[in-house]
């Protein structure tokens, strides 16, 4: 297997994996969040304050987007081997910061 052919099936498994995770927590009814990190360790008292369906909701669609940089860096890899990869990996970062901003200002 060449280096492009492993970029390409690397970032389309990503890309898969990421849809599947932003699928399962869209569809959860809120029992995905669980794994979302600091609201597992909330007390009941505390996770009353939120509604979990919603919020699963919302993290699923965002999960969703996260496949676009593997889908696109799959395409610049056919072209330019390992350069896709690490540009899907730095606009997936990205989008990771965005959501935990996001979710530490909608927290306070």
């Amino acid at each position: 297997m060449s280096m492009r052919e492993f970029c390409i099936i690397f970032d389309l498994v990503m890309a898969f994996i990421f849809f599947l995770i932003g699928i399962w927590f869209y569809k959860s009814n809120g029992k995905a969040a669980n794994f979302l990190t600091g609201y597992n360790m909330k007390s009941a008292e505390e996770r009353k304050k939120y509604d979990e369906k919603k919020m699963c909701k919302d993290y699923g669609k965002r999960i969703m987007l996260w496949p676009i940089p593997f889908v696109i860096g799959a395409v610049i890899d056919y072209a330019f081997p390992m350069k896709g990869m690490l540009i899907a990996w730095i606009i997936w970062a990205v989008m990771l910061i965005l959501l935990l901003i996001e979710r530490n200002k909608r927290e306070r």
